[in-house]
């Protein structure tokens, strides 16, 4: 019997997740899972763990107002630990490159206990772009044992750093696993924030911005550039911009964008509506990583608001395109969606590169084999 502890704190991680703990559970009588959560983002968080019915053996709740780095790092770290000291998993499962996922696989290595990284191999090869989570995924990845690589491209850059290929899997992305059982979902939105959206008959855009190295100038130059297509289209085309909770990003967005007629500026939405509305949309504009790979499945032109991305796969695909956070380059790429349906059939109809859905299947296999190879292992006298 294998003892598993998943531990994740945000809104990607549960989501992505998700579907792993969800098949952990066909396995009870190889496979022990206990789920522990952080709490890294609070309100984001808990509609994920009722949508998907996980329900936490520990919940730590480490998060404060306009939190920092170095608190969430602390807190987990010291928190985990205790949860590791007496839970004594024989695995540690993680996910992504958040801080939560860093300061976890610490704490394992300094309790000697094995680490699962869902999501590894993902590199930009500059450790302030995406800030912090190019350092976070290193750290994870020198700690680990089990690499869960989602692409071939994310297998090679770990074998390259010096991993042993039978370490690896390359599995696909479980992202992709919950957004196909989602989008098969029935929603509807009366009750909803999308419930009033005008979006009849106009090309929806729909807007993500949050990372921390676009905060400032860059968050500042985004909006501009949503200003000024805002105007040009204001007939037919309309954004909806779902704006992260953090002080840094509802400053500078509201004060740009509330006053525009055909910007929808909602809360965080929850993931079931957030994938009904991808679903709506024309194309997407973000500087998130995990929309990279959901838009592709859902048949959606991507522009992607940063100067490099650890998703290279979505653009040698032709599903992706870098538009960075100049609001010049942010216009005309919108533009070219919007103006030249060739170049949007071409984006909208290439090959998803990111998995068919199965990912977690592939992830618990590898895990049943460590569970059948623990098991032929001699015991200590």
């Amino acid at each position: 019997m294998l003892k598993i502890l998943a531990v994740f704190g945000t809104r990607p991680e549960a989501i992505k997740m998700a579907p792993v703990v969800r098949e952990l559970a066909r396995h009870p009588e190889r496979l022990v899972c206990r789920v522990c959560v952080t709490g890294q983002h609070r309100q984001m968080l808990d509609p994920l763990l009722r949508l998907f019915a996980l329900a936490p053996d520990y919940d730590l709740q480490i998060m404060l107002q306009n939190q920092s780095l170095e608190h969430v790092t602390c807190a987990v770290l010291s928190r985990v630990s205790e949860i590791l000291r007496a839970d004594t998993p024989d695995y540690v499962l993680i996910q992504g490159d958040t801080t939560t996922s860093m300061a976890t696989s610490l704490a394992a290595f300094y309790h000697k206990i094995r680490i699962g990284h869902i999501e590894a191999g993902l590199r930009t090869g500059n450790t302030r772009h995406p800030f912090p989570e190019e350092v976070n995924r290193r750290i994870i990845d020198c700690a680990c044992d089990l690499y869960f690589a989602p692409t071939e491209q994310a297998r090679q850059n770990l074998v390259r750093e010096g991993v042993g290929d039978e370490r690896v899997a390359v599995t696909g992305n479980t992202v992709i696993d919950a957004l196909l059982q989602t989008a098969q979902t029935d929603f509807d939105p009366t009750g909803t924030v999308l419930a009033d959206l005008p979006l009849d008959g106009k090309r929806l855009i729909l807007l993500t911005a949050h990372r921390r190295e676009n905060f400032g100038t860059p968050l500042r130059s985004i909006c501009q550039a949503i200003k000024e297509v805002a105007a040009c289209y204001a007939r037919d085309v309309c954004f909806v911009y779902p704006v992260h909770l953090n002080p840094n990003v509802q400053g500078p967005v509201y004060s740009m964008l509330s006053h525009l007629d055909n910007v929808f500026l909602t809360p965080p939405l929850e993931y079931q509506p957030f994938v009904h509305l991808m679903k709506r949309a024309h194309f997407l504009v973000t500087d998130s990583g995990g929309l990279q790979e959901e838009g592709p499945s859902l048949g959606k032109p991507v522009l992607v608001l940063r100067q490099t991305t650890e998703r290279p796969e979505g653009v040698a695909a032709g599903t992706v395109e870098l538009v960075g956070t100049e609001t010049a380059d942010i216009v005309m790429g919108m533009v070219q969606l919007l103006e030249d349906d060739g170049k949007y059939r071409r984006m909208a109809t290439a090959v998803n590169p990111y998995g068919d859905g199965h990912a977690a299947t592939r992830i618990v296999h590898r895990l049943l084999e460590e569970s059948e190879r623990t098991e032929r292992e001699p015991s200590c006298p």
